[in-house]
């Protein structure tokens, strides 16, 4: 059996950056979340979520505040994104192939059947992911902070 080839998968980062966004936009607009309590519901690393939350605020998808009351919640922006929206914030712009890269042309396009297809399916990839939106996403079974307590108290 052939291994996936990672150039084709989202990374960690997009990954852990949907589901923490996921995350914070189903819980209550004014609550703020603590780093380990995200790290938990996620099931991501804290010091790898740490850098990812940090893009997420470079890119104004969430706010942060340090201190007693500080944490992180989802700004007004993060809500009405879309999962390309905070894939790109994360990896930048999704390419299937290099051939697709926004303002370039390929050499190889008049003469390369592959290239339509390349196309459709880039489109139709985007198109999917800039119809999911975090907030309706959030709608769906997200498990809440408020039981973080309880699985704290069973290890």
């Amino acid at each position: 059996m052939k291994r996936p080839n990672s150039s084709m998968q989202l990374t960690r980062a997009a990954d852990y950056a949907v589901r923490v966004m996921v995350q914070l936009a189903a819980s209550p607009k004014e609550q703020r979340v603590l780093l380990p309590d995200l790290a938990a519901v996620t099931d991501a690393p804290e010091s790898f979520l740490s850098k990812v939350l940090q893009a997420l605020s470079h890119e104004g998808l969430i706010d942060s505040k340090r201190g007693h009351s500080g944490g992180f919640q989802i700004s007004n922006r993060g809500r009405r994104a879309s999962m390309r929206e905070v894939i790109e914030a994360i990896d930048g712009p999704i390419m299937l192939n290099s051939c697709l890269i926004s303002g370039k042309a390929c050499p190889r396009s008049s003469k390369c059947p592959a290239h339509p297809v390349w196309e459709r399916a880039q489109m139709a990839m985007l198109n999917v992911l800039s119809q999911a939106l975090i907030s309706e996403l959030a709608l769906q079974h997200v498990q809440p902070l408020y039981s973080l307590q309880a699985i704290g108290s069973a290890s």
